[in-house]
């Protein structure tokens, strides 16, 4: 990793529910709500807001997420050139005082990226930190709370600590945001069975009750779901979260 990407990390410092109050995916649920038309979790309706960057709820942003896997746009195995052109122009960012243009890269290749990976924890990051650092604060506020929401749908799929349950993926690089925006420094995942992986942990992590976690689990079974035959996977390189540093918007 490189320092760059350490100076933007941010950890939100949110714990994984229990299973308890885990919201886990209900296929059948899901696309008997997204789509139908007349329900409040209509697909096309959903993903309009979305863009238009309106903020929506936690039970919204869970049909929103998981319905994307009924989507003819969700292509996991395919490349995303976009983001790998992001990475590349970050290799020079200065980000105690980047300049306007590379700002604007940024921005070009992240909404660009986000074609192919709409809840794309790290795209969205980058957008928080590139709106905040132009000073406009409506989308800082709005690609925040996207973030948020995000991460809070996958935190909430599952309590990540055993194969049994975890927590439930569209992409594989979404793991690693998720263990990441908890401050935890992660290993190479691990795929353990033909559902899930295992993200272990640098160093055991230890949870309110005792418990000392050494990795999370996560269900990447959507990921398969449509593979094209002779399709093979590459895992995406991740970045880690900005350091604007928790908000609190009202």
């Amino acid at each position: 990793m490189t320092t760059i990407m350490k100076r933007l990390l941010i950890a939100f410092m949110l714990i994984v529910p229990f299973i308890a109050s885990a919201k886990i995916p209900d296929e059948e649920d899901i696309k008997r709500k997204i789509f139908d038309p007349e329900s409040k979790y209509y697909y096309t309706n959903l993903m309009m807001r979305y863009n238009n960057l309106e903020r929506l709820n936690d039970e919204e942003y869970h049909y929103l997420y998981y319905g994307y896997a009924y989507h003819e746009l969700y292509k996991p195995t395919a490349s995303n050139p976009s983001a790998d052109e992001l990475y590349a122009s970050l290799a020079g960012l200065n980000t105690e005082n980047p300049d306007q243009q590379q700002v604007e890269e940024i921005l070009t290749y992240c909404n660009r990226a986000l074609e192919h990976d709409p809840f794309n924890p790290t795209m969205l990051n980058l957008l928080v930190f590139a709106y905040g650092t132009l000073g406009d604060k409506a989308k800082e506020q709005a690609y925040f709370y996207h973030l948020q929401g995000i991460m809070e749908t996958i935190k909430t799929s599952g309590d990540g600590r055993s194969e049994k349950y975890p927590m439930h993926i569209l992409m594989f690089s979404h793991a690693i945001d998720v263990v990441t925006s908890m401050g935890l420094e992660t290993r190479r995942p691990r795929i353990i069975s033909r559902t899930v992986e295992i993200v272990p942990l640098a160093v055991p992590h230890e949870v309110p009750d005792g418990k000392k976690i050494r990795g999370y689990y996560f269900d990447y079974s959507r990921i398969y779901r449509n593979r094209p035959d002779g399709a093979t996977f590459k895992r995406e390189r991740t970045w880690q979260f900005n350091n604007l540093g928790v908000k609190e918007y009202k």
